[in-house]
């Protein structure tokens, strides 16, 4: 049986700047530089280059996250994920990995899966560790 750890991150965006995507013209696709706090779970911030297309009503979007922080039992590090899906609040298509080999320091041995899940208090990622 294989063990897992699950971490509950909370964070905020505060940083959310256009982007060029050289080569690719037209308004049917966007990208932005978007910044994190995380306050819970994980405390610290992150860098993610965030691509969409469609409207406000439908749109996709997939990102490379960068995270770096301090878990709540004191490890630290940094670790990459990618996620994306069509944006929504029960969004059947999300998706999103803790991509193997990318974590440093205490964070060095994380893979498995992220969800971002959205509740009254906002926005969060559940990190399932494999």
């Amino acid at each position: 049986m294989t063990e897992t750890e699950t971490i509950t991150a909370r964070f905020d965006v505060t940083g959310w700047d256009p982007a060029e995507l050289p080569g690719i013209a037209g308004e049917w696709v966007g990208a932005i530089i978007m910044r994190k706090v995380y306050t819970e779970g994980l405390v610290g911030e992150s860098l993610a280059h965030f691509v969409s297309s469609g409207t406000e009503e439908s749109r996709g979007y997939f990102a490379a996250e960068r995270i770096t922080a301090t878990a709540d039992d004191g490890r630290t590090g940094a670790f990459t994920v990618h996620h994306g899906g069509m944006q929504g609040p029960d969004d059947a298509s999300a998706f999103g990995y803790i991509i193997p080999g990318t974590g440093t320091g205490d964070f060095a041995g994380f893979a498995g899966t992220a969800r971002i899940i959205h509740d009254e208090r906002g926005p969060f990622f559940v990190f399932t560790l494999e």
